[in-house]
């Protein structure tokens, strides 16, 4: 579907401790609650497309801690940022080469695309440094998307990449192809 500027940022010494904060409000009163994830896929140095390493998501972490959700929910709320990811690049293992980070809705009551959940946005931080802000429009007919990809450079240091793409998939499907090389 959609692709992004492609934006590049982290240059120079590299991308530290990033969050990356999700928004939605709640659902219309009497409709289901409307359910969005953030999504992490971490990819080995020597397989960066390949299948991810590990997933982080709502109700995982990754192996080391370097990757985690600090903030949760499952309704929206309305009050601003309500999920939150934490990337801890500069801790994370040499063995890790590639991270995507995507955005899911689950699907339970029926489809529900991007264009379909009020409010919604997100914003990539590193400090008081805004990355990237989104507001899913250009993915508006998708039920997932990827946000931003994250790849060591030469010299080992992190950097982002803008990629907002758009998948008609669930979060399971979503997590095994999110990865997958832009067209």
């Amino acid at each position: 579907m959609a692709k992004g500027s492609g934006k590049v940022s982290g240059g120079g010494k590299g991308l530290g401790k990033v969050e990356v904060r999700l928004k939605w409000d709640p659902s219309p009163l009497g409709k289901p609650p409307r359910h969005l994830d953030i999504i992490a896929a971490t990819y080995s140095a020597d397989a960066p497309y390949g299948q991810p390493a590990y997933v982080v998501h709502y109700d995982s972490r990754s192996p080391d801690g370097t990757i985690n959700m600090t903030r949760h929910s499952q309704t929206g709320m309305g009050f601003g940022f309500v999920e939150v990811l934490v990337l801890e690049f500069d801790r994370l293992s040499p063995a890790y080469g590639r991270v995507v980070v995507g955005v899911a809705i689950h699907q339970n009551s029926g489809p529900l695309t991007f264009g379909e959940v009020s409010n919604a946005g997100v914003v990539v931080v590193q400090g008081y440094e805004q990355l990237l802000v989104d507001d899913f429009e250009q993915v508006a007919d998708a039920t997932a998307a990827t946000v931003s990809e994250f790849t060591r450079d030469a010299s080992g240091a992190w950097q982002m990449r803008e990629m907002i793409r758009g998948f008609d998939s669930d979060p399971v499907l979503f997590t095994a192809e999110m990865g997958s090389r832009q067209q």
